[in-house]
């Protein structure tokens, strides 16, 4: 059935698509400067097959920017002082500009500790202690990368925001926090809501802007937007099959089809939010590599 919606879709793939290509435009200018190509290493701990998957989709998108792709692939039995070896070998590698540890970890391990071990610098993926209080701090350094797509989708969709009032349901490290300084950044008015928020429905009614990313299907409802508001969902939840399915459809912490009749503008679940994370990827690259080699940010990321 096609349900007829009120919200203009933000087409993520498509924006993602066009910041992967200036990106792989970018590249040719660093490497006439330096002599190499920007090098990503990503390390994958287990074979865990969605992060196989994910690691595969970042080699290949590498790869297709132009920059050098490094992938170190460790046994779901390897130990700690293994994992941060490794990590510590691609710090001291000049050739590394951005060092991923593709998560979750096998549960022997301290996640933490091991993301705590890579240089700031080359902290592509924005989780190291350091990254995040240089972003609290507003130092530049790098940003984590779903929410650093979340903010270029909104300053696309809306240009300035300064004076927007913003929410973020959740608050996790990967996404809603870094998701609220970023906004702040911007001069949004930021409220961080969460599972023990009293009213959630009436804070997010209040909101120009509505970041979901807590982690529940469709939690998010029509009721609860303001009209003309953008809402972002970064949320990703398979639902239940239906007699007779394979398996269940994707949906988003939003209610696609609720929140669509009401607000101005919306990232679909599939197709928002998630290609902008490899592109943003790349971006950080790009970034990390030229500020290690002491050159000016590249323009226009």
């Amino acid at each position: 059935m096609v349900v007829e919606t009120a919200a203009q879709v933000i087409d993520g793939k498509a924006f993602a698509a066009g910041l992967r290509a200036r990106i792989a435009g970018a590249v040719p200018a660093f490497v006439a400067a330096t002599g190499r190509a920007p090098g990503l290493a990503v390390v994958l701990v287990g074979d865990d097959p969605a992060s196989a998957v994910y690691v595969g989709s970042k080699g290949k998108a590498t790869v297709a920017a132009g920059m050098a792709s490094f992938e170190h692939r460790l046994p779901a039995t390897a130990k700690q002082d293994e994992v941060e070896a490794l990590l510590a070998e691609l710090n001291a590698d000049e050739t590394v500009d951005g060092i991923l540890l593709q998560l979750p970890l096998p549960g022997h391990l301290d996640e933490q500790a091991a993301v705590a071990t890579i240089d700031p610098d080359k902290d592509v993926d924005g989780l190291t202690p350091v990254s995040a209080g240089r972003l609290a701090l507003g130092i530049a350094g790098m940003v984590p990368c779903t929410p650093y797509g979340c903010l270029l989708l909104l300053q696309d969709r809306l240009g300035d925001l300064s004076g927007k009032d913003a929410i973020v349901v959740g608050r996790s490290i990967l996404v809603g926090k870094p998701m609220g300084q970023l906004l702040l950044g911007a001069n949004a008015t930021v409220t961080m809501a969460h599972s023990r928020t009293k009213d959630l429905p009436a804070l997010v009614r209040r909101a120009d802007i509505v970041v979901a990313a807590v982690g529940r299907a469709e939690m998010v409802k029509g009721g609860w937007i303001k009209p003309g508001a953008v809402v972002i969902d970064v949320g990703i939840n398979r639902l239940p099959p239906a007699e007779g399915a394979a398996k269940g459809r994707l949906v988003g912490d939003v209610d696609y089809a609720e929140v669509a009749a009401v607000a101005d503008a919306i990232t679909p679940v599939p197709g928002g939010v998630g290609p902008m994370t490899i592109a943003c990827l790349l971006r950080n690259t790009l970034v990390a590599a030229h500020r290690r080699a002491g050159l000016a940010d590249p323009e226009g990321f």
